[in-house]
């Protein structure tokens, strides 16, 4: 540094100035050898301490410049250390956070690389266990749906007089060794139905393998002569068979139109269905020319004009005291003011 250089040039100034005088002394002497000698001595001790001047001063040069160059290092390695913290804070967060994360984590890891045998093995056997499960349903579902294991084995009919139980399994079509539960029992019933003399029909399956056929049939409550026929009819005023003979008291249905969608037709037979069973006994024919002109002939010929089918059970009422009146014709179509003509 310069102050430095200074001192230095001074510091060899005043040793040249030292010499000097130290000459003029030694000459003043006369030249006597000590003095020579001491002369001598003087100028290796002021050439030494010029060297040793000179190297102080380099060396104070060289100091002073290697703490300038190490301040500016120092400085600039500050800065740069304070930029790198910047910049690597996040991924230094980040470091703490999983550094945490696996801090926490490391006893879990623990327990399970201890526990590592039985529960990987405890893994596999609930794997197995969930694939016979799959395969066992799979089986028992094919044997039950597609196998005759479940199959039927019997068909049982209920219900039946009129009708053969050889006609209603004809019908159902129900084949041994079905699977019970694709049997499809309403088809089965609807091909039943068809028959003619079946009113209403059920199948139930019966486990393990057994078919109820349960029928209900027609039951006539009138015959209607067609030609030399004679045709049963239901409550419904369905014409649904022909006889040789018919049941016993069944009275005759004189109309030429019967069908269930006749209203006449179905006045006809809601009347007689709902006569006592004392009155029915006599009646052996029944006709309606509309639905609000039903008459019935007794056994003895009398006439009964009943009108409606409304009021039935009142009308009933009425013509029993009524009949015993002489008389041929008795119309109870108006119940409140019954009369007796003949």
């Amino acid at each position: 540094m310069p102050g430095t250089a200074r001192g230095g040039d001074r510091a060899r100034r005043g040793t040249s100035r030292n010499t000097r005088g130290r000459r003029s002394d030694g000459e003043g002497t006369g030249g006597s050898g000590s003095r020579g000698r001491r002369g001598a001595e003087d100028r290796a001790e002021t050439d030494a301490t010029e060297r040793a001047g000179t190297a102080r001063t380099r060396g104070a040069e060289g100091t002073a410049r290697t703490g300038a160059t190490r301040t500016a290092r120092t400085r600039a390695g500050a800065a740069a250390a304070r930029r790198a913290r910047g910049r690597a804070e996040p991924g230094a967060r980040a470091t703490r956070d999983s550094s945490r994360t696996l801090t926490r984590r490391r006893p879990r890891t623990t327990r399970r690389t201890e526990a590592g045998g039985p529960t990987r093995s405890r893994y596999l056997a609930r794997r197995w266990m969930a694939v016979l499960v799959v395969l066992s349903v799979v089986a028992v579902a094919y044997l039950v749906m597609f196998t005759s294991l479940l199959g039927v084995r019997s068909v049982e009919v209920v219900g039946t007089r009129e009708i053969a139980k050889d006609d209603v399994l004809e019908a159902a079509a129900i084949e041994h060794g079905t699977p019970m539960v694709r049997l499809d029992a309403d088809e089965a019933a609807a091909r039943v139905a068809k028959l003619s003399r079946v009113f209403e029909v059920v199948v139930e399956r019966s486990w393990p393998s057994t078919v109820e056929i349960i029928v209900t049939e027609r039951v006539p409550v009138a015959v209607r002569k067609v030609g030399a026929e004679l045709h049963l009819i239901d409550v419904t005023g369905l014409d649904y068979a022909i006889v040789k003979t018919p049941p016993p008291g069944l009275p005759t249905l004189a109309m030429d139109d019967v069908r269930p969608g006749n209203p006449a037709t179905r006045a006809a037979v809601t009347v007689l269905r709902s006569l006592p069973k004392q009155l029915r006994t006599h009646v052996v024919a029944v006709s309606a020319a509309t639905p609000g002109d039903v008459r019935l002939t007794l056994a003895d010929g009398r006439v009964v004009r009943w009108g409606s089918d409304r009021d039935n059970e009142r009308k009933a009422a009425v013509l029993a005291p009524l009949l015993t009146r002489p008389g041929k014709t008795y119309d109870v179509a108006t119940p409140d003011f019954p009369t007796v003509a003949g």
